[in-house]
């Protein structure tokens, strides 16, 4: 008897979204890849802004004042900084010095590389955390944070937000079991705390009605460790730092975010301005959080806040905009609107296109940026509600 013929696999239908997200994301992994080979090879290292973070390194290695203003100067335009531009400080606080300090003991050229690696190894971490918080989806989703455009921009440009966006991360993932080490890892989102402000005074409100003290110990611990390293390698430095950020402060800089815009709209020599969003937002989280106190969750309630402790930030550049990779990817996995997606991916490849059309990240046109996140997670987690009430009736 003859054996009945074998059916033809079946082939798997990828749609619009499918494909947009699978050609976004490959092509900008592609160009972030171009980008760290020729790091070494190259001097790009001497045009980004982690020029500022050696040449910090430098001067803290031979015990020289990372805020001189002339010294400084002097080493970024050694190796290729250019003559127009600005002197760059790290204007990170002075407990964010100690990792710089490792740099001053490298090569511009290998510390670049260097430094990449490890920025791309918190994004990748970071997305594999929240992949695995999630479940272990099956499916790509998680490709959008690794491909975001804001993140891969600020590996390119060598700055810190991708330290951040692992410290939250950790702390979303270490909160429940294991607290102190939870704390521990707030301290690299430290290195930024102007971009956490509604979710630290939240943070700071459920450690004490919760009772995790262990955390809190935490965050002290490591700080103070931070600080207890950072005498040893500058004593001056809170002093030096306090007497560079009144004279090169980023208050009269022009930054594309909303705080900054208010303020030149509203007054411009009134930097108390720059201020009040981020007020109004630590007034609008204390809020959000008593109401939702009682079922608090980091992952789904902390991700409307972390967007909007973006938006309200009194200062914040593009790249900072790859925080927002926790709550982009839960409303991700949240939603199964295939369109949702899709103009999330579309988003990310607009900022791809602005950059490589020689949009400056100083423009304006990011402005958009900050409240379409907020906005597309707001459509994501109502498109969902809405689906499970249609469900449940």
């Amino acid at each position: 008897m003859a054996s009945e013929p074998t059916p033809p696999p079946v082939q798997k239908k990828y749609d619009f979204a499918d494909l947009s997200i699978a050609g976004i994301t490959g092509l900008a992994l592609a160009l972030t890849m171009l980008f760290l080979c020729a790091v070494p090879l190259t001097d790009i290292a001497g045009k980004r802004d982690f020029v500022a973070f050696w040449a910090t390194g430098q001067q803290l290695a031979h015990h020289g004042n990372p805020y001189d203003r002339d010294a400084m100067m002097r080493i970024e335009r050694s190796v290729g900084a250019p003559v127009q531009d600005e002197v760059l400080f790290m204007r990170n606080l002075p407990w964010a010095l100690p990792l710089a300090y490792p740099l001053g003991f490298i090569g511009l050229g290998v510390a670049a590389f260097l430094w990449s690696l490890a920025l791309l190894a918190c994004l990748l971490l970071s997305v594999r955390i929240l992949w695995q918080m999630h479940g272990r989806p099956g499916n790509y989703l998680h490709w959008l944070g690794v491909s975001f455009a804001p993140a891969l921009l600020c590996l390119m440009m060598g700055q810190t937000s991708l330290f951040a966006l692992l410290g939250y991360v950790l702390f979303l993932s270490l909160h429940r079991n294991r607290p102190f080490a939870a704390g521990i890892s707030l301290w690299l989102c430290a290195l930024k705390p102007h971009l956490f402000l509604s979710v630290g005074i939240v943070l700071l409100l459920w450690i004490l009605l919760s009772k995790s003290y262990k955390l809190l110990l935490g965050v002290v611990a490591a700080l103070a460790a931070s600080c207890a390293v950072l005498y040893l390698i500058d004593p001056a430095a809170w002093i030096d730092y306090a007497r560079m950020m009144r004279i090169a402060g980023i208050g009269g800089a022009h930054v594309p975010c909303l705080s900054v815009a208010l303020r030149f709209w509203l007054r411009p020599q009134s930097a108390a301005f720059t201020y009040l969003p981020a007020a109004l937002g630590c007034v609008w989280a204390l809020g959000y959080f008593w109401w939702h106190r009682h079922r608090w969750d980091w992952m789904k309630n902390g991700s409307l806040l972390l967007l909007v402790s973006l938006l309200t930030a009194p200062y914040a550049w593009i790249y900072d905009d790859g925080l927002t990779i926790p709550a982009l990817l839960h409303g991700a996995y949240l939603t199964r609107s295939r369109i949702l997606l899709a103009i999330l991916a579309f988003a990310s490849c607009t900022i791809e296109v602005e950059l490589l059309s020689g949009v400056k990240i100083q423009s304006n046109f990011y402005l958009w940026t900050a409240p379409t996140w907020l906005l597309w997670y707001l459509c994501a987690a109502r498109f969902t509600k809405a689906k499970e009430e249609k469900t449940a009736a």
